[in-house]
């Protein structure tokens, strides 16, 4: 094969093939006697491969696993596929933890709420039924950061730090751990209803199902890959 046969498919320059090579990203070419490059069906595939690992698992994970199939370390290059799912697994039950909260927050009773209706700790307590103590633990998670009152030094909890507040003892009572709340919080932008706040839940899931059915096409090609390369070698 040529390069421009190797490029083609695949949908990229031949100058991309080029700097795929020279990043061990795909395999080295044989040079033949007239000095041009001369490639495989092995090289074809590799470019193919590592495009959709790209839409799939992003550039950082694609370049990792398709260097350690070049490196013929295809046990390494599997286990990186599989934390790349494991990571997926991870946003799924984060954006799952966050519609449960707002499941129940949606249960609550509604209050006006205004941009100056800022709560002290005490308050704040008293509307969740903890501890002032269980507040102090949040923040020493990091769960919660409430300002500080320029005289009294006294927490303050603004709205939106009530709001994750609320969040926060939700999902303490159903077990989350604090990491996977930290996630959570991460997940449900400041300021934000309850009904855009589903909404941008509602998007993230479309997300995660895109990315999900790149990751199985990236598979496919990987596997394809993989199949060449033991043709090319037998």
């Amino acid at each position: 094969m040529r390069i421009g046969d190797v490029a083609g498919p695949a949908g990229v320059s031949t100058q991309h093939v080029r700097d795929l090579e020279r990043l061990e990203i795909i395999p080295r070419s044989v040079r033949s006697a007239n000095g041009y490059r001369s490639y495989t069906r092995t090289h074809s595939t590799a470019v193919v491969a590592y495009r959709a690992l790209v839409a799939g698992f992003g550039v950082a994970q694609a370049r990792a696993v398709m260097r350690a199939v070049t490196a013929d370390d295809v046990e390494r290059a599997l286990e990186l596929v599989d934390l790349g799912h494991v990571a997926q697994q991870g946003a799924r039950e984060t954006v799952r933890l966050a519609s449960r909260a707002l499941d129940a927050l949606a249960a609550e009773p509604e209050r006006d709420v205004r941009a100056e209706d800022d709560m002290t700790v005490g308050e704040l307590a008293g509307a969740l039924g903890v501890r002032t103590s269980t507040l102090r633990s949040w923040e020493a998670y990091r769960l919660l950061v409430p300002a500080r009152d320029a005289r009294s030094g006294h927490r303050r909890y603004s709205p939106d730090i009530v709001r994750a507040a609320r969040i926060v003892h939700q999902l303490r009572l159903q077990g989350v751990r604090p990491a996977q709340i930290r996630a959570v919080l991460a997940a449900a932008p400041a300021g934000g209803e309850v009904v855009e706040l589903r909404r941008v839940m509602a998007e993230r899931r479309g997300a995660l199902g895109a990315a999900s059915l790149a990751m199985l096409d990236a598979a496919a090609a990987l596997r394809d890959h993989l199949a060449a390369r033991q043709a090319d070698t037998s």
